[in-house]
């Protein structure tokens, strides 16, 4: 794996971040600013980067497997960090921050922080997997997530159709059906202007994600961002003992290395920024959705070399 690489990404996602925060402070970015662009990236850029990164890649019938095969560990690896995340949350008493932080623990930034990662950590053979993984993500957090935050509020209502139609299942079956075309057409490929169409969208997603990240950790005061211990507790168990405890159970069950790392950077990386849009969108508390997410990628930075090394030498057992 590139340390170097994943080095390089994290450093970039600070200064982003710190981008975003500034731009609060001077006027910037403002509540409608951040709420539009919240919108922009969950309608628009989302799914463009879902169809994009599918659609890039290269087919084979080897390809199709391991990506299948990653489908099917998301959906496992989602389902056991969505019941540690009940459990865990159980002492929060204030709604919000209960809701916000099992969302948060569930689901990581596979797709905005996670895409460049994989690539860095693993070529391009990562990016495609990530793009695989990314599948199982959006089926649970257009179903479980969802039905976390509509805890308690019936305004968010968690529909049949809406498990299965929505921002995130669409744009992967598109992909899927697309990337699929080269069985019947060998050699297919998208037009030029459609591909560079999907991938200047697609790359409005990372940036701006962490812009809004940043825009809202500096909603908050220093006191709220670095004083909570719940933060703390938060960020332990969502960049350490989840990630180590994913590791350790793969390398249980036999899966081929490759895939134990995988699934351990997948469980490693910081809270899905998609918490601080959705909670924009529902008028949760957006502040402390932040916290979530920006104090998680801060101190990802540090975790996560750790934590892949850790892992690296639990492999070789």
């Amino acid at each position: 794996m590139n340390f170097s690489a994943l080095l390089t990404i994290i450093a970039t996602m600070f200064l982003l971040m710190a981008c975003g925060f500034f731009a609060r402070k001077k006027g910037i970015i403002d509540d409608v600013a951040s709420k539009r662009l919240s919108s922009l990236i969950i309608k628009i850029g989302q799914p463009m980067m879902i169809v994009s990164a599918l659609t890039e890649a290269e087919f084979s019938y080897e390809n199709l497997t391991d990506g299948l095969i990653i489908i099917g560990l998301g959906m496992v690896l989602h389902s056991v960090m969505g019941v540690m995340a009940f459990f865990l949350c159980k002492g929060f008493k204030d709604l919000d921050e209960r809701k916000i932080t099992e969302f948060s623990l569930m689901f990581t930034n596979g797709g905005f922080i996670g895409f460049p990662i994989m690539e860095a950590l693993f070529g391009a053979k990562g990016l495609f997997l990530a793009a695989f993984y990314n599948i199982s993500f959006h089926l649970f957090i257009w179903s479980w997530g969802i039905a976390i935050l509509a805890r308690k509020r019936p305004d968010i209502k968690l529909t049949v159709r809406k498990i299965f139609i929505n921002l995130g299942s669409v744009p992967c079956l598109i992909g899927v059906l697309i990337y699929m075309l080269a069985i019947p057409f060998p050699g297919f490929v998208l037009p030029a202007f459609l591909s560079k169409f999907m991938m200047y969208l697609s790359n409005l997603c990372t940036p701006i994600s962490l812009l809004i990240t940043g825009a809202l950790l500096a909603t908050r005061t220093a006191k709220q961002i670095f004083g909570s211990g719940k933060i703390y507790y938060f960020s332990f168990m969502k960049l350490i003992a989840i990630p180590l405890v994913v590791c350790v159970a793969c390398k249980l069950i036999g899966l081929p290395d490759q895939m134990v790392l995988i699934a351990t950077v997948e469980a490693a990386l910081p809270a899905a920024s998609s918490i601080t849009m959705f909670s924009e969108i529902y008028g949760l508390n957006a502040g402390y959705a932040s916290q979530t997410v920006g104090t998680s990628s801060l101190l990802s930075v540090g975790t996560m070399p750790i934590v892949l090394l850790v892992a690296q030498w639990i492999v070789s057992l």
